[in-house]
């Protein structure tokens, strides 16, 4: 069975400072039209920084749920900017840390249904405390957590963050 669309015209319906949408009008590979929403996002990396068998977490308050979340230190990648080079910048920026090891644990894809967005994910190790330096705006705070507490919160529902849980599952973190 054939699963191509053909997009026929693609209309900017919204443009931010994080996403932009588009509308498409789309040929079906059964050669009827329909159309797809389409969030474009820059994309991100996200960071399982590791240090003596405890994982650091942020915890931030997220606007869109109206709640505070416990998850692992992440950011946007800027206009050009290479995923390891955020990955560094944002680790220092959200925990104070550098790491001297890392290790790329792929990509996922956060809701292919109607975004484009990427995230690159990291495990980072052998860390060295700087400062921390949130972005303007970004009010978070830096914990440790031993594996077993992260797994716990994991298995209890305190983190339900999507690009958390990948990248503990891609790292084989387990007790």
């Amino acid at each position: 069975m054939e699963f191509a669309e053909k997009t026929l015209d693609s209309e900017l319906i919204y443009e931010g400072r994080v996403v932009k949408v588009f509308k498409d009008s789309v040929k079906l590979s059964t050669g009827a039209q329909s159309f797809r929403e389409v969030v474009k996002h820059s994309g991100g990396v996200v960071i399982l920084a590791v240090k003596d068998d405890k994982i650091l977490l942020v915890k931030q308050f997220r606007y869109p749920l109206k709640e505070v979340m416990f998850e692992l230190p992440a950011g946007k990648l800027e206009a050009g900017e290479v995923p390891f080079e955020a990955a560094k910048r944002e680790l220092e920026e959200e925990t104070g840390y550098c790491a001297n090891t890392w290790t790329p644990l792929g990509y996922v894809y956060t809701s292919p249904g109607y975004s484009d967005e990427k995230l690159y994910l990291y495990k980072a190790e052998d860390l060295e405390f700087t400062r921390c330096h949130p972005d303007e705006g970004e009010i978070i705070e830096a914990f440790e957590y031993p594996v077993s507490d992260v797994l716990k919160m994991v298995q209890t529902g305190v983190i339900n963050d999507a690009k958390t849980l990948c990248a503990l599952l891609r790292a084989g973190i387990k007790r």
